[in-house]
């Protein structure tokens, strides 16, 4: 059975004074999430952390695909009660995520909105989700690249999040974890300064034990206008 090993960072970054991310650990059955909220210091905060609250009560046990519909009703469980929340505020409050679930040989990964997981394998690096995001349309019409995108002004107009519809779509993906496999979870408080370029290097020579860290500096080193979330998974 493969090893795992992780490494998570978040950061409240370097302009805002609330961090409105939150991010979750539970090594024990193999999940992690990132989730950044939206709406405003207390409401962006209490989005976030009732996604990552959600899923880290869930109830869990030995079978991988129990766990996976676990996820998604825990996901959906924070729709709810961010949904009914923001009807309180007479306002819009939501959260992106994005949970990865790997099992002995797979991965599986929700999301919504446009916190991102990565893969490295073999020194190469691919964005595994398509953001819920107005510039999303540009790359997979094959106009311009995610790094492209990421400098037009409306690139963090989210078209889909948690708890901002009384219905909530999910994305899923599955696949194939390899030994040697490195998963990046992450807000777009780090992608929007760590370039594909950027990110193979980093993955590619960076420790477990440093690697978040590291990624974190470089967004704070572009500016740190966002708050800033990463969770490393290897697979070894």
């Amino acid at each position: 059975m493969s090893k795992l090993r992780y490494n998570a960072t978040t950061h409240t970054g370097r302009v805002r004074s609330v961090n409105e991310d939150s991010i979750l650990a539970l090594p024990d059955h193999n999940i992690w999430v990132v989730s950044d909220g939206m709406g405003g210091h207390e409401a962006g905060d209490f989005a976030s952390r009732a996604v990552a609250d959600a899923v880290a009560t869930a109830n869990y046990n030995d079978d991988p695909g129990e766990n996976l519909r676990e996820v998604r009703a825990a996901i959906t469980r924070a729709n709810t009660l961010i949904w009914r929340e923001a009807a309180r505020r007479e306002g819009t409050v939501g959260a992106t995520v994005v949970a990865l679930i790997v099992t002995d040989g797979h991965f599986a990964a929700f999301w919504a909105g446009d916190s991102r997981l990565y893969r490295m394998r073999d020194d190469a690096v691919e964005l595994l989700t398509s953001d819920h995001s107005v510039v999303a349309a540009f790359v997979e019409g094959g106009q311009m690249s995610w790094d492209e995108a990421e400098k037009l002004p409306q690139s963090n107009a989210i078209t889909r999040a948690v708890g901002v519809a009384e219905e909530l779509e999910l994305d899923k993906i599955r696949g194939d974890a390899k030994p040697g496999d490195r998963f990046l979870l992450c807000s777009d408080g780090l992608n929007k300064y760590a370039d594909f370029a950027t990110l193979t290097q980093v993955l590619s020579r960076e420790p477990i034990e440093t690697v978040t860290s590291t990624l974190v500096q470089i967004a704070l080193d572009g500016g740190g206008a966002d708050n800033i979330s990463a969770i490393v998974v290897d697979v070894s």
